[in-house]
C-alpha cells in the first residue's frame, strides 16, 4: 500500500498548498479517485485510506464491479453518458457529472421516473475549445441546457464540470478553469433559484491550478494510483 498512500499524502499536500496560495480552506476541495480500469486491489487500497468519492467513465464497467466499492462510497459517472445507457446509469451512480445535451438529460429523467429515483448532475462545459472533448461551448448553450435540465423533475443541477486543455502552459490551463468559475457566477445571477456551487475540474497533471481557480472537486487517477499498466 506504500506507494498509493504516499501518492495520496502528496496530492493532499499539493491541494493544501494550492488552497493556501488561493486563500481557500482545504476543506472546500474534495479529492475524487478516478478508478476507471483500476484493479480491485487498488480500489480497496484507496478505500482503506478513507477515500469515498470515486469517478468512473463507462457504465458497463461500473455495472460489472459495483460491489467492489464500499457501501458508503459515492460513485460518479465522469465519462460521456450515451442515451442508451441511461437505464443502467440511473441506478448505478450517486451522481452524473457529464451531462452535456438536453436529450441525454431527458433520457436519464425518464429512467429515473421509472425507478422512482432522483440524481444530482453536473453540466459539462468545453472550456478548452478542443474538438476531442465533450461539453457545451458557449454561455448561451449552457443557459439553454440549464433551463432544459432544471425543468426535469428527477434531476438537480449542482454545478459544472470541465476537462482542461492538453497543455503544460499555466496561463492556458488556469484560463480554462477560470472560465468555468465565471460561467457559474453568470448562471447563479441569471438563475437565482438554482445553486451552481460545484466546480469539478482538474486532473492529475493540472489539479493544483484548478484548485487555485476555484475547483471544489479534483479528479485524480494516475497521480494517485500510478500508471494503469504498472
Amino acid at each position: 500500500m506504500g506507494r498509493l498512500a504516499d501518492n495520496f499524502d502528496r496530492i493532499s499536500e499539493h491541494i493544501e498548498q494550492a488552497c493556501v496560495r488561493a486563500g481557500r480552506s482545504p476543506a472546500e476541495v474534495r479529492l475524487m479517485a478516478v478508478s476507471k480500469r483500476q484493479p480491485v486491489e487498488r480500489i480497496r487500497e484507496a478505500a482503506s485510506l478513507g477515500l469515498r468519492l470515486f469517478g468512473e467513465s463507462r457504465v458497463q464497467e461500473t455495472a460489472a464491479r459495483r460491489s467492489l466499492f464500499p457501501e458508503d462510497a459515492e460513485i460518479h459517472l465522469i465519462g460521456h453518458l450515451q442515451r442508451n445507457k441511461a437505464r443502467d446509469a440511473a441506478h448505478l451512480y450517486s451522481a452524473i457529472d457529464s451531462i452535456d445535451a438536453e436529450r441525454t438529460a431527458q433520457a436519464l429523467d425518464q429512467r429515473l421516473q421509472e425507478q422512482a429515483g432522483a440524481l444530482p448532475v453536473l453540466l459539462e462545459v468545453n472550456t478548452s475549445g478542443e474538438a476531442s472533448k465533450h461539453g457545451v461551448r458557449t454561455y448561451e448553450e449552457l443557459a439553454h441546457l440549464v433551463q432544459a435540465v432544471h425543468s426535469l423533475p428527477t434531476i438537480t443541477i449542482r454545478g459544472l464540470m470541465t476537462i482542461g486543455p492538453v497543455s503544460t502552459d499555466e496561463r492556458r490551463l488556469r484560463g480554462a478553469f477560470a472560465s468555468l468559475r465565471e460561467l457559474s457566477v453568470q448562471l447563479n445571477t441569471e438563475f437565482p433559484e438554482l445553486t451552481i456551487a460545484e466546480l469539478s475540474m482538474g486532473m492529475s497533471n493540472d489539479y493544483h491550478y484548478a484548485v487555485m481557480e476555484g475547483a471544489t472537486t479534483v479528479r485524480v487517477g494516475t497521480a494517485l494510483f500510478g500508471a494503469r499498466d504498472a
